[in-house]
């Protein structure tokens, strides 16, 4: 595994909001490399970082000092190095959120298609690579289905099929479990499980649920914005 090129390497990333008086350190030179076919898992309590993290890591939020590399590539090194962080996001991240956020008035398919829409694929391939995701994740009799009639469960099921649409290596979850009883948040993780080692990919969660700590390959605390080996 360590001779592996990791697909997430952070190197004394800090990030702080406000200066002076008000300043607050979010994050205190964090360093950890995350590797194809691990699933990590980040907790720690309310305002410890774990979001700003997750968010710097999806690109979203931009870092105060450090050193960010995804697939081998550096993206941030003092400023960003990509001019069009969102075609970044689209190519190498899939974000998976607590809330499933599908678009109520699109059937399951069409959540999944749209996604493949903004990268350039026309309609028969986007529609093709949508059912073929569905499938995968054991939803495919709910391809013509709208939100609204699917279970928890489903519906979540479908928000991870929308994340892996453009087959990230880089699958970024924020409490993907939070709504869901134990039976199905297992069923979830094991779903996680199988993508990152069928598509070679780095899976980081962030959560409060102590039932799939035992699903988790390696556990990082945050506390203070300094991260701690768990486990």
């Amino acid at each position: 595994m360590q001779q592996q090129t990791p697909l997430i390497s952070i190197q004394n990333l800090s990030k702080h909001f406000g200066e002076g008086e008000t300043r607050v350190d979010a994050l205190r030179e964090v360093s950890l490399d995350i590797f194809p076919e691990q699933v990590i898992g980040l907790l720690g309590p309310s305002g410890s970082g774990k979001s700003t993290l997750l968010n710097i890591i999806g690109c979203i939020l931009e870092p105060s000092s450090g050193i960010l590399q995804l697939e081998g590539e550096t993206v941030y090194d003092g400023r960003w190095l990509r001019s069009d962080l969102r075609r970044l996001r689209l190519e190498k991240i899939g974000f998976i959120f607590q809330a499933h956020n599908l678009m109520p008035f699109l059937t399951a398919l069409e959540n999944i298609a749209v996604v493949l829409h903004l990268a350039g694929y026309n309609t028969a391939a986007a529609n093709k690579r949508a059912q073929e995701l569905l499938d995968y994740l054991e939803v495919g009799n709910r391809a013509n289905s709208y939100p609204s009639s699917l279970s928890g469960g489903e519906a979540q099921r479908i928000a991870i099929a929308r994340a892996l649409a453009n087959k990230p290596k880089i699958v970024l979850a924020d409490e993907p479990t939070a709504a869901l009883d134990s039976e199905r948040a297992g069923i979830v993780m094991d779903l996680l499980r199988k993508v990152a080692i069928d598509q070679q990919a780095a899976i980081v969660v962030v959560t409060h649920d102590e039932k799939i700590y035992d699903r988790l390959d390696h556990i990082f605390q945050l506390r203070d914005g300094k991260l701690h080996d768990q486990s």
